[in-house]
Order: C-alpha cells, then sequence, then structure tokens
C-alpha cells in the first residue's frame, strides 16, 4: 500500500513556497509602499499559500482534512514565514560582501 504522504514531494514543496513567499513579498512591497512592516506581510503570505496548497494537496490525493491537519499547516506556515524571511536577508548579505570583494 502506498503511502499517502510522500516526502520528498512535501519537501519540494515547502522549497517552493519559500521562493513564491520571497517572490510575492518583493512585488507587493512595492505595491504597498512600505506601509505594511515587511514580517507581517510575509506571515501573512506564507500562511495564505501554505493553507492553500495543503487543501489543494488533501484534494488531490482525497485526504481527509483533520483538525490537526490544519494545525500542522499553520506551523507549517509559520516555518516557510521564518526561512523566507532570514533566508533572503542571509542571502542578500552573502551576496553583498561577494560583490565587494
Amino acid at each position: 500500500m502506498e503511502s499517502v504522504l510522500n516526502w520528498s514531494v512535501v519537501i519540494s514543496l515547502i522549497g517552493v513556497l519559500v521562493a513564491l513567499t520571497n517572490i510575492i513579498t518583493q512585488v507587493l512591497k512595492k505595491v504597498t509602499w512600505e506601509k505594511l512592516p515587511t514580517n507581517i506581510l510575509v506571515v501573512a503570505i506564507s500562511m495564505v499559500l501554505t493553507l492553500v496548497v495543503f487543501f489543494a494537496y488533501c484534494q488531490i490525493k482525497a485526504i481527509a482534512v483533520v483538525w490537526y491537519m490544519v494545525a500542522a499547516a499553520v506551523v507549517l506556515g509559520f516555518m516557510v514565514a521564518y526561512a523566507a524571511m532570514f533566508g533572503y536577508d542571509k542571502l542578500m548579505e552573502a551576496i553583498g560582501k561577494a560583490g565587494k570583494q
């Protein structure tokens, strides 16, 4: 019997979610004219993206959604937000240091 949860797909989706969160954040920062703090924007975007992908995955795989799965998706949304916030900052810092050498 095939496992319902394919971990390689989940890990790949997390990477895609982080990248999409970064891209959408950069676009929306230009639109909102910096009126909204970036960290709040990142958390909101990552939550929406993570929950949409979670429900889509459950729908495609015909998985019954239970409350603790939604709670796990919310926790995953915070992880995506954390990776998007601090991963992007570290990447820009590394590029800046490489450009100065």
